[in-house]
């Protein structure tokens, strides 16, 4: 008769008790069905991670995420088989679940932050926010995608720093993907002075938008008048370009305004204060008065 396992049995009750009723009562009989057990336990197995792989192929996911799941797919399987095996062999399985169940909880409590990583890594590979490659920004953190980990993301940034950012981070946080479309819209804002005429403006920065090699004319770039500030009028300038050119547009349109605007005559203002002087006039004498 199996011992009973209460609510109040340690640890050292549990092994005593699979040490009484399994290994004290080991018999040949019983390791001969264990033999059997364990080699039908390896050819199921063995047949069950064959169409798991075959699964697999036929579906679109992650290598890394593919590899995961054959891998806990085959603990799982090498357990139960275990289990099948120690009990042809006479162990109490229940007393032996339960002791596992006490380490795994323990573990688990120790390895907390472990396991909210490998669940941050299996969210991001199976929703697939970004890959490798991609240019992304993940909080106060931006680069571009070196490696999506099981535990880590490894992001590259723009002067060649390799930053490692836990994947509970990541899923926790807002994720903005600036390569995931074809095309991508820059935006430049510019202030003019309140003397310049706003069709002038307008005009030039249309021409100067337009000329660019790399800018698209379909969507239209847009320009208009953003803001009137206390000292200029702002401009916003809305253009569409290759997502690869981003930067190169960019930068060349920066170059390009304040050459623009010098030819054209208008002037790029700054924050400024205009005090206007007035002449304070003396009043009139009156007839008989006399100045002291």
């Amino acid at each position: 008769m199996p011992l009973a396992l209460t609510g109040s049995s340690t640890t050292e009750d549990v092994i005593q008790n699979i040490w009484q009723l399994g290994v004290a009562g080991f018999t040949l009989e019983k390791l001969f069905a264990a033999v059997i057990a364990a080699a039908a336990c390896l050819a199921v197995i063995k047949v069950l991670l064959k169409f798991t792989d075959r699964a697999l192929r036929r579906v679109h996911l992650d290598d890394t995420l593919k590899k995961l799941i054959r891998t806990a797919l085959k603990a799982v399987l090498v357990f139960v088989g275990i289990i099948v095996v120690l009990g042809c062999l006479g162990v109490p399985v229940t007393s032996l679940i339960a002791l596992m169940s006490v380490i795994g909880l323990a573990v688990s409590l120790a390895v907390q932050n472990f396991l909210s990583n490998v669940a941050g890594g299996l969210q991001l590979l199976m929703s697939k926010p970004f890959k490798a490659g991609d240019y992304v920004q993940a909080g106060d953190c931006s680069g571009t995608v070196q490696e999506v980990g099981l535990f880590y993301t490894k992001l590259n940034t723009v002067d060649n720093k390799l930053i490692q950012l836990p994947n509970s981070t990541i899923v926790s946080q807002n994720i903005i993907n600036y390569s995931s479309e074809d095309r991508r819209q820059v935006e430049i804002r510019v202030t003019a002075s309140y003397d310049a005429p706003g069709e002038l403006v307008r005009g030039v920065l249309e021409r100067l938008v337009r000329e660019h090699p790399l800018t698209y004319d379909d969507p239209a770039p847009l320009v208009h008048i953003s803001a009137y500030q206390d000292s200029a009028i702002e401009y916003l300038v809305r253009v569409w370009c290759d997502n690869e050119n981003y930067w190169t547009v960019y930068f060349d349109l920066m170059d390009g305004l304040k050459p623009a605007f010098d030819q054209a005559g208008i002037e790029m203002t700054y924050p400024h204060v205009n005090v206007h002087m007035l002449r304070e006039t003396q009043p009139e004498k009156k007839s008989g008065e006399e100045t002291l």
